[in-house]
């Protein structure tokens, strides 16, 4: 309903401020015409109401796009102010088994077997959103949360527009999935105030970021989680949001199907084997060579 509510004051803002700039168009060219036609009426008198009536219709076209310009800038913070946003709180569904009818024995039996029922019905407890300690120990803001500020309960989408409009909304998504967002709009909030958004995966925290806030004291927000794609697991999400260690707001969401899995990428290394070559290495001999004798020729 606060949703809805948002969207609609969101888009009467954005329906007034294309009005006015049509209004303001559509008076500067009036006024130009004006202007123009004066110059050719033969009579002074006449030509002087056409000209005053001329530059009336600048000074109101003037006038209406400085009222759009304020409109763009302050407007959904004063629409904020004016209208309060007041979070509903989440119902918890209880499920009561109750007999609807009941059979009066005629005869009784004497029980020789002790029947054990295969399944045991267990209530499960709802739990209740606290702040870890390892998160509140990283807390820096020492500014005072206002304990008037509310939140609208999250709408879940793949992206957002540049006004935070949300894009492929809904409560179940399917694998492969990049990042999801958490959007809300709020009221009387402070900048400096500590505020945090816990991501929790079958009660398991996966996810959380914690910060001062710097948004102003309404409009509208988000939250997101951008992991690898191969940890989307499937499973049961839940998003809290915190101003200091209140919590404001939660709402849940669904993971179906496997993650992608990523391949990972081989890299050769290249091996270097030394081979030892042999140098063989002459090793010179010295043979003697045996010594002539000469005999003298006879006389």
């Amino acid at each position: 309903m606060f949703d809805n509510l948002s969207v609609d004051i969101i888009a009467f803002l954005r329906t007034a401020m294309v009005l006015i700039f049509l209004g303001a168009l559509f008076s500067i060219m009036a006024g130009i015409r004006a202007i123009r036609g004066s110059r050719q009426l033969p009579y002074f008198r006449q030509r002087r109401i056409r000209l005053l009536r001329g530059w009336r219709m600048l000074f109101w076209a003037f006038f209406l796009a400085i009222v759009g310009v304020v409109l763009a800038l302050y407007g959904d913070p004063i629409a904020y102010r004016l209208v309060a946003i007041t979070p509903t709180p989440i119902p918890t569904a209880t499920i009561t088994l109750t007999p609807t009818l009941t059979i009066s024995p005629t005869i009784t039996l004497s029980p020789t077997i002790t029947l054990t029922p295969r399944f045991t019905y267990t209530p499960t407890p709802t739990p209740t959103a606290h702040m870890p300690f390892a998160v509140e120990a990283q807390f820096t803001s020492q500014v005072t949360p206002d304990p008037e500020a509310v939140f609208s309960p999250l709408t879940f989408s793949r992206g957002l527009t540049p006004g935070y409009e949300p894009i492929g909304r809904g409560e179940v998504f399917e694998n492969p999935i990049d990042e999801l967002y958490a959007s809300f709009s709020y009221d009387f909030m402070q900048d400096g105030v500590q505020w945090t958004a816990l991501w929790y995966r079958d009660g398991e925290l996966v996810h959380f970021e914690t910060m001062p806030w710097d948004g102003g004291t309404g409009g509208l927000g988000y939250t997101d989680w951008k992991p690898e794609p191969d940890q989307w697991l499937p499973g049961n999400y839940q998003v809290q949001i915190f101003v200091g260690v209140e919590w404001k707001v939660v709402g849940d969401f669904v993971v179906e199907g496997l993650p992608p899995t990523l391949t990972p990428t081989l890299s050769a290394t290249p091996t270097i084997s030394s081979t030892p070559t042999a140098t063989s290495t002459p090793t010179p001999s010295v043979t003697a060579s045996p010594s002539a004798t000469a005999s003298p020729n006879p006389p």
